[in-house]
C-alpha cells in the first residue's frame, strides 16, 4: 500500500544540511521561474514567439520542482519517508510528463530561432499565433501522452517483495525494480520511448542548428553574424546543459561499476540543474528581460 524513500543512505548524517541546500535550490528555481512567467505575462514587449515559448518554458520548470523537491524535504526532515502507492505513480508520471514536454519544447524553440534568422521576412506569417499555440498544445499534449503507457503498466505489477526506494524520488527504473516476476519487457519499452522522445527532438535540433550556421556563414558583415548568433546564444546554452544532463542520466543507468549512491547524485543533476539555471540564462543573457525586471521591480 505504501512505499518508503530512503533517500541517500550514505549521507543520512547529513540530512539536515541537505535539506538546507535542497530547500535552497526550490526557493531559488521556483521563484526565479515564477520571476520570468509574471514579466512574460506583464510586459506587452514580451509578447512574442520566443518570449511564449520561454513563459512555458519557465511554467514546466515549476511544475518540475513542484512534483519532486516538496517530498524530497519531508524525507530530509525526517518527519516522513512515507509515499501511498498512488502517490508515488502519480509523481513519477507527472515527472516523466513534464521531463518530455521540456525535450518537445526545446526542439520547437529551436525551430522558432531557426525561422527567426534564416527566414526573417517570413518570420511573421510562419510563427503565427494560430501556428505558436498549435505547436505548444502538441507539445504538452505528446508529453503526456508518452510515459502513460509505462507507468500505468508499472503501477499494475505485483509488489510482493521489498518497498524500500533506494532513491530520492519515485524514478522508474528503482520502482519497477522492486516488482516481482520478470519486468524485462516492460524496461526495454520505456527505454525505447525514453530513447525516441530524447534523440528525436535532438536530431532535430541539430537540423535546425546546422541551417543556422549555414545561414550566419553566408551573411557578408560581421555585424550581423554576431547579431544572429546572439539572438539563440541563450537557447544553444540550455540545449547544451539539457542534452548533457540526460546523456549522465543515461551513462548512471548503464554502467554497472557506479554505485547507487553516485546514480543519486548523478539523476540530482538532471533534476535540479536545468530548471535552476533556465531562469539566469535567460535573465542574464537578454536585455528585455532585464529591462521588463527594471521596469517592474
Amino acid at each position: 500500500s505504501e512505499f518508503i524513500i530512503v533517500g541517500v543512505p550514505v549521507l543520512q548524517e547529513h540530512y539536515i544540511p541537505l535539506f538546507v541546500v535542497f530547500l535552497i535550490i526550490f526557493l531559488a528555481t521556483f521563484l526565479g521561474n515564477l520571476l520570468i512567467v509574471v514579466l512574460v505575462a506583464l510586459d506587452h514587449r514580451l509578447h512574442t514567439p520566443m518570449y511564449f515559448f520561454l513563459w512555458n518554458l519557465a511554467v514546466i520548470d515549476v511544475l518540475l520542482t513542484v512534483t519532486i523537491i516538496p517530498k524530497l524535504l519531508v524525507v530530509l526532515s525526517g518527519h516522513d519517508r512515507t509515499i501511498s502507492f498512488s502517490s508515488c505513480f502519480a509523481q513519477m508520471y507527472f515527472f516523466i510528463s513534464f521531463a518530455a514536454v521540456e525535450v518537445f519544447l526545446v526542439a520547437v524553440m529551436a525551430y522558432d530561432r531557426y525561422v527567426a534568422i534564416v527566414k526573417p521576412l517570413h518570420y511573421n506569417t510562419i510563427m503565427s499565433s494560430k501556428v505558436c499555440f498549435t505547436m505548444t498544445a502538441s507539445v504538452w499534449v505528446l508529453g503526456f501522452l508518452v510515459p502513460l503507457t509505462s507507468v500505468v503498466l508499472a503501477s499494475t505489477l505485483p509488489y510482493c517483495g521489498s518497498n524500500l526506494i533506494l532513491h530520492i524520488v519515485c524514478d522508474y527504473p528503482t520502482v519497477i525494480s522492486l516488482a516481482c516476476g520478470d519486468v524485462i519487457a516492460q524496461v526495454d519499452f520505456a527505454l525505447f520511448l525514453a530513447m525516441v522522445v530524447i534523440y528525436i527532438p535532438f536530431l532535430f535540433v541539430l537540423w535546425t542548428y546546422y541551417k543556422i550556421v549555414w545561414s550566419v556563414i553566408k551573411m557578408k558583415t560581421m555585424e550581423s553574424r554576431k547579431k544572429a548568433f546572439s539572438m539563440c546564444s541563450s537557447h544553444v546554452t540550455v540545449v547544451f546543459l539539457y542534452y548533457v544532463s540526460t546523456a549522465m542520466v543515461y551513462i548512471g543507468l548503464r554502467v554497472e561499476s557506479i554505485p547507487p549512491d553516485g546514480r543519486i547524485f548523478i539523476g540530482a543533476v538532471y533534476y535540479f540543474l536545468t530548471p535552476l539555471v533556465n531562469p539566469i540564462i535567460y535573465s542574464l543573457r537578454n536585455e528585455k528581460i532585464k529591462a521588463a525586471a527594471d521596469k517592474y521591480l
